[in-house]
C-alpha cells in the first residue's frame, strides 16, 4: 500500500519527505525543519517536537500539543537557514480548526544550528483574522 501524502503540503509521499526526519533523519535545512514540525503537530508526535526545541527550551518532557486539526500549511517565506547557515528563519501560516472555527497561526520562526542539527529556538506571533 503506497504511504500517504505529507502534511506538510510539499505534495510528496510522508516517507519521501518529514517522514525521515520525524524517525530520526537529521532535517537539512529550516524550513525542512518547519514542515516536519507541523507534520509531527498534525500527528500528535510530541516527543518531536520536544527533540527539535532548542536547548533552553528543552525539560524532559513532551509539550502539550493543541486539541485542534490542523488543516494546512504555507511558507511564506524564509531567510538563511540553508545547508550551510547556522541561522534561519521560516515564515508560516498554519491554518486549523478549532470549535467548527477556522483559525490561522501565523509565525516567524527563528531556528539555529545545534551540535550540527537545526532546531527551534523561537517565534514571533502575528494575529490573522479569519474570515
Amino acid at each position: 500500500m503506497p504511504e500517504k501524502q505529507c502534511r506538510c503540503g510539499s505534495g510528496a509521499r510522508l516517507d519521501a519527505c518529514c517522514g525521515p526526519y520525524l524517525a530520526g533523519l537529521p532535517a537539512p535545512t529550516a524550513e525542512a525543519l518547519m514542515r516536519s514540525r507541523y507534520t509531527a503537530f498534525t500527528l500528535g508526535d510530541g516527543a518531536y517536537i520536544a527533540r527539535t526545541c532548542a536547548a533552553e527550551h528543552r525539560d524532559g518532557t513532551e509539550p502539550e500539543l493543541p486539541d485542534v486539526i490542523w488543516a494546512g500549511l504555507k511558507i511564506n517565506g524564509t531567510s538563511g537557514g540553508g545547508p550551510a547557515d547556522t541561522t534561519g528563519t521560516v515564515d508560516f501560516s498554519a491554518r486549523f480548526r478549532d470549535g467548527g472555527e477556522t483559525r490561522v497561526h501565523r509565525e516567524i520562526s527563528r531556528f539555529r544550528r545545534e551540535d550540527g542539527l537545526w532546531v527551534y529556538v523561537d517565534g514571533d506571533i502575528t494575529p490573522v483574522k479569519t474570515p
